[in-house]
């Protein structure tokens, strides 16, 4: 699936972005709230897409709409930090929610994010997600903030469709 916004192609991630995805996963404030574990390989599995900004065709980041089952999906979302701030994250999970919905037979959105995390929290909520429950897992090395939690964002089509005007 390939998919454009006004300012951004999604593109499935390929073994050919692997240097991208080190790059970005080597600076240690994209992974601030990520560790180790989550820089693994994405390439080429279901549901990753490379994000590539229209205007100057440069790496902006990634995004996650991986099938979990049951017609839920879960979102995801890592970018260059020279793209923070600029609303590409909410723009391309917009787009992905968008075209699940329409679509893809989604029937929920699902996405995860530590408490602290604010600013990943502010694009879910964005993107039209909603707030469902802080939980606490076992992590084995624990992150600054960790204390806090995880939370979950969930969007229902039926609560899309509303929010859209749709019928």
């Amino acid at each position: 699936m390939r998919l454009e916004t006004d300012r951004l192609i999604l593109r499935p991630l390929t073994p050919a972005d692997a240097d991208l995805m080190a790059d970005l996963n080597s600076d240690p404030e994209v992974m601030r709230y990520l560790g180790d574990a989550a820089a693994g390989d994405v390439a080429g599995r279901e549901g990753y897409f490379a994000a590539v900004e229209k205007a100057s065709g440069e790496f902006t980041g990634w995004f996650e709409f991986r099938p979990l089952g049951g017609g839920e999906v879960e979102l995801g979302y890592r970018l260059r930090r020279r793209f923070w701030g600029r609303g590409y994250a909410t723009e391309g999970a917009r787009a992905l929610i968008a075209r699940g919905f329409a679509e893809g037979g989604v029937e929920r959105v699902v996405a995860f994010t530590m408490a602290v995390n604010t600013g990943s929290r502010r694009v879910m909520e964005k993107s039209g997600l909603r707030y469902v429950r802080t939980f606490h897992d076992d992590w084995p090395d624990p992150l600054p903030g960790a204390e806090h939690g995880d939370v979950e964002y969930a969007l229902a089509k039926d609560d899309w469709i509303r929010q859209h005007g749709l019928p």
